[in-house]
């Protein structure tokens, strides 16, 4: 316990736990989003139910991203067709390019659906509705995928594996405490809904581009840098 409750491990949760505030507000904008979708009067379970899974499947992410993270860390591929495509893939490469495309898939696929309706305060009413069980399964799904990059990001801070569980925890709670919260403000100010559709669409632009220096990063190689017709 002693070793646990030293300056440095109090520092780094610190830092970790102002990580995953910053990290996690896009994930928090989608869950009070796609909250939406589900029967109105399984909302509220349907956050508590999506930040609760999600968060324990977090902490098994992590507790695996650190038992194997330098296996994830080599390029499994690695393409060498110069004047076209060079560089390498790895694990985290696929996780940012399918988690970005999503991300923007989800953010434009809404802001579409806002744009077509005449009256915007009405877009609630004629969202597609999902069961609750869809929505949970979504958020959670979501959620793992934001999570990749904060944990990725929380490993090179530091490896203690408590103190990492507790920053994702921390974060976990605050979700809670502040996702009713959030979903109220965007029902009673559509436009904020829209803005954080953008910047969730930005998220997914920039998870594309963490693709790119992915595997170079992991391994300290710059030649691993994906590159197309000859630009990054």
């Amino acid at each position: 316990m002693d070793d646990l409750l030293t300056f440095d491990n109090l520092s780094d949760l610190v830092v970790l736990v102002f990580l995953q505030a910053v990290l996690g507000f896009d994930n928090l904008l989608y869950i009070s989003i796609e909250s939406q979708r589900a029967p109105e009067a399984s909302q509220k379970s349907v956050r508590y139910w999506g930040i609760i899974i999600a968060v324990a499947l977090r902490v098994v992410l992590l507790f695996l991203m650190l038992q194997l993270i330098e296996a994830l860390k080599i390029p499994f591929y690695v393409f060498d067709i110069p004047g076209i495509i060079t560089g390498g893939v790895n694990f985290a490469t696929l996780i940012f390019v399918f988690g970005g495309v999503f991300i923007m898939y989800t953010a434009v696929r809404e802001i579409s659906h806002m744009l077509t309706i005449e009256q915007l305060d009405k877009s609630t009413g004629n969202k597609t509705q999902k069961t609750a069980t869809q929505v949970v399964i979504m958020i959670v799904l979501m959620n793992l995928i934001f999570s990749f990059d904060s944990i990725l990001s929380a490993i090179a801070i530091t490896k203690v594996f408590v103190i990492l569980t507790i920053a994702i925890m921390v974060s976990g709670l605050a979700m809670l405490a502040l996702a009713n919260t959030v979903t109220a403000f965007l029902q009673r100010n559509r436009m904020y809904e829209v803005l954080g559709l953008f910047i969730l669409l930005i998220v997914g632009v920039v998870l594309l581009g963490e693709a790119g220096p992915a595997a170079a990063h992991a391994m300290h190689q710059d030649d691993l840098q994906l590159k197309f017709f000859g630009h990054a």
